[in-house]
């Protein structure tokens, strides 16, 4: 068990609120089940609705009383930052546009927050919450899951200690088929707002899943971006937002990068793929089979290794569950950084100081360059696909 900050100095584990994860959405379970893997924090309150009688539906659900349910996030934070039992942390999973505001509420009444990506629209809102974060002396996590693979820390690792070389160029992709059609007009829920500006911001697939090849590749090398020249495109009739992206990059020190992400790219589900070819060798990690990793040396047969199997470093190690040939997937992936979170905050409330690997989880500085390369992207393709600086 782990100190708490609020209600005395007892043992207990840790209380979060959550804003959006109503009915019909998709995300919010998919928190809290990851959360729940652990056991280390509780649902305590929640605004899961803009309208109240969802929210009164979906809390009394999950077992919650009335009085920890509130009409909207401005009133639920300053009423839970008032509570002796109140939340140490909030989960923000709404649609994009009202991160920023939900985020900017919370900090503010001097709570912790865990926020889906992207953090905000525009850059200058994402910094702003940072810069509140830290006079807070809070924690802010955004949620860029695919971070928590062992196998993704790993490789990770490996780069850090140079066993691949210095890095020459990197290869991302992230193709899905879900928006091959016009399904935002039929109703699907999901498609209709994040293809609508106002509830999503200024890009769909760069936004929804090209940021997620930014911020992979960003962790795994440690490599900054100095230019991009990026063209968004939109396929399919009547959009207004990209549904497929091809991004080139410059990063500082000379290495050379291609991304491309699509939502149009039919036969693909989720294949989030990155390939770093160094001066030594090459590393390759899927999404869709996150469990191995595939190492070519020069001079060396190429080998796949296994996680649970075969040795990681040991703090990549320290994130496999189960033993080898137990797939371990996506709610895993989501754990170990609510894991790695509220561990982190729980020493953090508890009067000590987090180490670098007890903090090994997307900040919000992870959130900043996010939100930057997405608006870089969109203007480097509305002005011609010329290269701009970051």
């Amino acid at each position: 068990m782990i100190e708490g900050s609020k209600g005395g100095a007892e043992a207990r584990v840790l209380r979060y609120g959550m804003i959006g994860g109503g009915p019909g959405a998709f995300i919010g379970d998919v928190h809290r089940k990851a959360i729940g893997l652990d056991s280390l924090a509780v649902l305590a309150a929640g605004c899961f609705s803009r309208e109240h009688g969802k929210t009164l539906e979906t809390g009394r659900s999950l077992g919650l009383p009335d009085d920890r349910l509130y009409a909207d996030f401005e009133s639920m934070a300053r009423a839970e930052a008032k509570r002796p039992d109140g939340i140490d942390f909030v989960v923000i999973v709404t649609p994009n546009a009202q991160h920023y505001p939900a985020a900017k509420a919370f900090l503010a009444q001097g709570i912790n927050v865990v926020c889906d990506k992207p953090l905000t629209f525009e850059t200058a809102e994402a910094e702003e919450l940072g810069i509140l974060a830290k006079q807070k002396g809070l924690l802010f996590c955004v949620t860029y899951t695919y971070t928590g693979y062992p196998a993704v820390k790993h490789a990770r690792e490996m780069i850090r200690k140079g066993e691949i070389g210095d890095i020459r160029f990197v290869n991302a992709e992230y193709p899905q088929e879900w928006l091959a059609t016009p399904i935002e007009k039929e109703g699907q829920k999901q498609a209709a707002w994040r293809l609508d500006p106002k509830q999503t911001g200024k890009s769909s697939c760069v936004g929804d899943i090209g940021s997620h090849v930014e911020n992979m590749v960003s962790y795994m090398t440690g490599l900054e971006i100095a230019s991009l020249c990026a063209r968004l495109d939109s396929f399919v009739a009547g959009r207004v937002l990209d549904d497929n992206a091809s991004i080139m990059v410059n990063y500082k020190g000379g290495a050379k990068g291609l991304y491309w992400s699509s939502q149009v790219a039919i036969g693909f589900d989720n294949a989030l793929r990155v390939r770093v070819c160094g001066s030594k060798g090459t590393i390759q990690w899927s999404q869709e089979n996150p469990n191995y990793l595939v190492v070519s040396k020069l001079g060396e047969p190429t080998v796949t290794l296994s996680r649970g199997r075969d040795g990681f470093h040991s703090h990549a190690q320290s994130y496999s569950r189960i033993p080898s040939g137990h797939p371990e997937g996506y709610f895993e992936a989501f754990a170990n950084i609510y894991k790695t979170f509220i561990k982190a905050l729980a020493k953090k409330m508890a009067g000590g100081t987090p180490t670098e690997a007890e903090l090994d989880f997307p900040g919000v500085e992870a959130g900043v360059a996010g939100v930057r390369f997405i608006g870089k992207c969109v203007d480097s393709s509305r002005k011609g696909a010329i290269w701009l600086d970051m």
